[in-house]
């Protein structure tokens, strides 16, 4: 019998969804790592952890009182202002995140970051250990100029805006009240995070959808942008 990561594999890379919102999955995490194994088997490399359900609201609305987290591959890292290629997107969204640059287990830098979503369930309906199971919908991510960490990111103004027009806007604070408690999860959960690896905090706004030839761009007050364009 396939195996589910093998199957959420497949719906990856062939840009087809499961249906989903009924499956029994008794360890989850399990299947995760094993969906990333399959990529790894391909040549990519981890170069982070990503979290989510870092809102209360998300929380309350998955019925859950902890985070989830995923893994990040350097297939999924987008160059600030480059290309996100649709050609392999399901249903493709975009996020506004704060991200950390780890040393010595410790946050190093900051900077904005863009994180695309894209979950292989069906109509993007799952629950939660089908969230888990996809690696928590992780699809690929932009980040921002790097920069030392200044004394307070707990509420700062963050705008998403897509081709021009704000299309959400929130503050740091949404992350878990404090971006940098997301990291102490990510160490927490991962049990290690190795130098140089990135951590996306998680999203401070809802996520928006993006089509071809559009552009989306975040603004962090006080850390600056980080932008993508979709494919034609």
């Amino acid at each position: 019998m396939t195996s589910l990561a093998v199957l959420l594999d497949n719906a990856l890379t062939t840009a087809t969804e499961l249906p989903g919102g009924g499956r029994d999955i008794p360890d989850p995490y399990a299947v995760q790592r094993e969906l990333v194994d399959l990529r790894l088997a391909r040549g990519e490399t981890v170069v982070g952890v990503k979290l989510g359900l870092t809102s209360k609201a998300k929380m309350r609305q998955m019925g859950v009182d902890s985070v989830i987290w995923g893994w990040l591959t350097d297939a999924m890292a987008i160059e600030d202002g480059g290309v996100l290629d649709l050609g392999p997107r399901i249903h493709p969204k975009v996020e506004p995140e704060v991200a950390f640059l780890v040393r010595g287990g410790a946050i190093a830098a900051v900077a904005p970051a863009l994180e695309v979503i894209d979950s292989r369930w069906l109509d993007f309906k799952f629950t939660l250990d089908e969230v888990i199971a996809d690696n928590t919908s992780a699809a690929g991510f932009v980040v921002g100029a790097w920069q030392p960490l200044p004394g307070n990111v707990d509420s700062l103004g963050v705008q998403l805006i897509l081709d021009g027009e704000v299309a959400e806007t929130g503050s740091t604070a949404a992350i878990l009240g404090d971006p940098r408690e997301a990291f102490a999860e990510a160490l927490r959960l991962a049990g290690t995070l190795e130098d140089d690896w990135i951590v996306l905090a998680g999203a401070a706004t809802a996520a928006v959808r993006v089509g071809p030839g559009q552009t989306v761009r975040v603004e962090v007050e006080g850390l600056g942008n980080a932008s993508l364009k979709a494919s034609s």
